[in-house]
């Protein structure tokens, strides 16, 4: 199995799919590499030799923050909003969204499971 940036790679798939399995690179990213670097992107990972795999881990190591490093850096990000206590870290602490979507409705993904509370149904005043 190839390794780029220390990170595995599937090498079954073809070079611009199997680079997007590092976290921190996405298409955009992995087709800029693949540009840089002059390799087409339709190759096999497993048929790259050792000097391609060279030059693309040291594009990697130059210009991008990976893996452990940038999951890091987010983590760091929001405990600086949550610190600061401005309005997308109060978001943040309270597991709701932070980019003005609609909590009435959905938002179930950050909210969690739904949790049912007694209403005042039968409430006779």
């Amino acid at each position: 199995m190839p390794r780029l940036a220390g990170i595995d790679i599937p090498e079954r798939k073809k070079i611009l799919f199997a680079l997007q399995y590092i976290h921190g690179i996405g298409p955009k990213f992995a087709k800029d590499i693949l540009v840089k670097t002059g390799i087409d992107g339709d190759r096999k990972a497993s048929t790259l030799d050792d000097k391609e795999l060279a030059n693309i881990s040291q594009l990697l190591d130059q210009n991008y923050i990976l893996e452990g490093a940038l999951r890091r850096q987010m983590q760091q990000d929001i405990q600086r909003l949550k610190d600061i206590r401005c309005y997308r870290g109060e978001r943040h602490r309270k597991g709701l969204p932070c980019r003005g979507q609609r909590t009435r409705t959905n938002a179930r993904t950050r909210k969690g499971k739904k949790r049912t509370v007694a209403g005042k149904k039968g409430v006779k005043g």
